[in-house]
């Protein structure tokens, strides 16, 4: 375990890859700020309506975050020639049209020297159809307050009958859990294929060199296997513990270093209407539905998950990676044994996210190939308490069966060379005796 462990930590691609890592997201957190704030740009339009079909002159100039517009006393053909001269992006002209109340289509154009983009087109558009509604709404005497009272706002609250003391589930709070459910599932898919693929590199690396032989001689190979789990296991814990610590502190970093910009940017992005809009409100619910939850309970049982997860697949890549020829290309179809459970599981905790209490979210939570990464999609939807047992209990107990099983493959295997192995093989080693 020490060896493992130390081996892996003082090497330079692992300071390299938990140093660099994070510098990368810092440089692609920069990067994605300073593209963003390249993209909105206040552009300056002409706005040409020479039958004043919007009601300039009644109604007031238009706003807009991003667009500014001037109304020049001019025509469109001569407005062209020196639209740039006169400090315009472009122009924007209405034409002649039969617009009253009823019409529900306005024509407009956009003339200018260069291509503008999606969010400059949104902007005008949008201007252009608030302005299209004020006068529909003043044509069929209708205020704003009227339109408000029209809307109806409905909020379906879940109740499950089971619980005892049940006060409803929101929307919003099913949002989340599905948010974190499904990270959580992500999070331990990608550790047991990235770290059970470093176990199995591990065990092929010493077996093709030769240097299990020398190794074999001090420690048996059920210690080695499992000194190899766990090492490269706390390996993990330990990248993980550093990146968890570092990326809020540089995150929060970046925020204060381009505060300016970012502010700029929310400013730029509408988010006063967004506000006016309900969307602050939806976010300031969303916090505060991630604010219930019961994290000591859901990380302590995500952390169970988690280890005995990767302890039962790091067995299986031991296994593989010690029944592995020297073909490595060869070798590498062995590895769809221990693969392909993998992604089942991450696409079943997909569905699951979707429907938390179906019968294949129960079942596939309680089979030991498919739990370490379902049930932790289900925790945040707190499943029945026998279920999360029941689980545990079983997974714990064939985690045990398959480190047993692999290090009865693993003892005879890391010595086998030159021989393509096959299921009779595996079958012949798990049961022999000497």
């Amino acid at each position: 375990m020490q060896r493992e462990y130390m081996s892996r930590v003082t090497k330079k691609t692992f300071i390299l890859t938990t140093i660099l890592t994070p510098i990368g997201f810092v440089i692609f957190w920069i990067a994605l700020i300073f593209i963003m704030s390249s993209g909105v740009e206040d552009k300056k339009m002409a706005l040409l309506d020479p039958d004043n079909l919007l009601q300039i002159e009644q109604m007031g100039m238009l706003r807009d975050d991003n667009v500014t517009y001037k109304y020049p006393k001019t025509t469109l053909e001569q407005l062209k020639q020196n639209f740039e001269e006169e400090g315009y992006d472009g122009i924007v002209y209405i034409p002649s049209q039969n617009f009253d109340s009823l019409t529900l289509n306005l024509n407009s154009h956009f003339y200018g020297n260069s291509d503008i983009g999606l969010n400059t087109q949104s902007s005008i558009k949008s201007a252009i159809n608030q302005r299209a509604r004020k006068i529909k709404m003043q044509a069929f005497n209708v205020d704003e307050a009227t339109l408000d009272k029209l809307k109806t706002k409905i909020e379906l609250t879940t109740n499950n009958l089971q619980k005892k003391d049940d006060k409803g589930i929101s929307e919003a709070r099913i949002g989340v859990a599905s948010v974190l459910g499904g990270i959580m599932a992500f999070l331990i898919y990608i550790v047991i294929f990235i770290y059970g693929n470093m176990v199995m590199r591990s065990v092929m690396e010493e077996k093709t060199n030769r240097i299990v032989e020398v190794i074999i001689s001090s420690v048996k190979p059920f210690q080695l296997m499992l000194g190899k789990i766990v090492g490269v296991g706390a390996v993990g814990l330990t990248q993980f513990a550093i990146w968890a610590i570092v990326f809020p502190l540089l995150y929060l970093g970046v925020a204060a270093m381009f505060s300016s910009e970012l502010q700029a940017l929310q400013e730029a992005t509408n988010v006063s209407s967004a506000a006016d809009n309900g969307m602050m409100d939806k976010i300031q619910l969303v916090i505060s539905e991630m604010m219930t939850f019961n994290y000591s309970y859901i990380l302590s049982l995500f952390l169970v998950y988690f280890l005995l997860g990767y302890v039962l697949y790091a067995s299986l890549f031991a296994a593989v990676g010690a029944a592995m020829g020297d073909d490595w290309g060869e070798g590498q179809s062995l590895t769809l044994i221990v693969a392909i459970p993998v992604m089942v599981a991450f696409y079943i905790g997909i569905a699951v996210v979707q429907n938390p209490s179906s019968s294949l979210a129960t079942w596939s939570s309680i089979v030991p190939l498919f739990s370490p990464i379902v049930m932790p999609a289900r925790l945040v939807f707190e499943p029945p308490m026998w279920e999360v047992v029941t689980s545990v209990v079983v997974l714990f107990l064939t985690s045990i069966f398959f480190v047993w099983m692999s290090g009865r493959i693993y003892r005879i295997g890391i010595l086998m060379y030159g021989k393509k192995v096959g299921l009779k093989e595996f079958a012949t080693w798990m049961f022999r005796k000497n």
